[in-house]
């Protein structure tokens, strides 16, 4: 079947690696129940013509950088890397909500939840696992007692949906977030231009396959949620003590 979307735009291209900017709403491994073609790496192998490893993984809502590997060679060098933490991993998020610190720690252990899901762990409970995302407030928008900080976070650890459920321990979950964030999304937001989980995989910086240095990479933000920050730029007010703009 002919594929009428744009070619996914790659941000990388070597004989071992292969990087892509992810469009929301696409997961990189095919789902059970949906269709096995339905998914990233299916999707650009057909683009590309060739067989693809799956290194990582982010969520189907967000947006941004995904790493392939071109060889099994690669992709166990790649793998061995991200299980070591030696990746660098930064993204940008959306979040409904005033994070009183500019930068900090946020260092709040998960446990697994039902239906796929995560929460904080309780101190000393079986089957916690720990997990730190250090962050950065970037910029933040006011109207009436509303607030949406654009936050940079760098987890240093790779649990499932960590930086969600760090975000909502801190009483500023994701915007648009269904499972972390229903129901606490700010007043002023029903006529935003984009309705999705309001996060991106913004850059990767990990060594290169073949040993010789590191790749730094980087996945621009998203366009609609770029349309997103100018519409807060034109309907609400910046925040008085923002660190700055991007």
């Amino acid at each position: 079947m002919n594929d009428s979307r744009p070619p996914l735009v790659l941000v990388h291209d070597d004989p071992d690696v292969v990087a892509v900017s992810k469009p929301s709403g696409e997961p990189v491994i095919a789902e059970r129940a949906g269709p096995p073609q339905a998914c990233l790496r299916r999707r650009l192998e057909a683009q590309l013509g060739q067989r693809l490893w799956v290194v990582h993984r982010i969520d189907r809502d967000a947006s941004g950088l995904v790493v392939f590997a071109r060889n099994a060679a690669a992709h166990r060098a790649l793998s061995l890397a991200f299980e070591r933490r030696q990746v660098e991993k930064s993204y940008l998020a959306l979040a409904g909500g005033e994070i009183e610190r500019e930068h900090g720690t946020i260092d709040v252990a998960l446990h697994a939840a039902r239906k796929g899901k995560a929460r904080p762990a309780r101190p000393d409970e079986p089957g916690r696992s720990e997990a730190t995302t250090e962050y950065a407030v970037e910029k933040s928008w006011r109207r009436g007692d509303a607030v949406v900080s654009l936050v940079e976070l760098r987890p240093r650890t790779g649990r499932p949906h960590q930086i969600r459920v760090h975000l909502r321990s801190m009483g500023a979950p994701l915007l648009f977030d269904p499972l972390y964030g229903r129901g606490l999304v700010p007043p002023g937001l029903d006529e935003a231009p984009c309705d999705r989980l309001a996060l991106h995989a913004l850059r990767l910086d990990l060594p290169a396959p073949g040993g010789d240095g590191r790749l730094a990479l980087e996945a621009p933000l998203a366009e609609d949620l770029q349309q997103l920050q100018r519409w807060l730029d034109t309907e609400w007010a910046s925040g008085p003590e923002s660190p700055g703009e991007r």
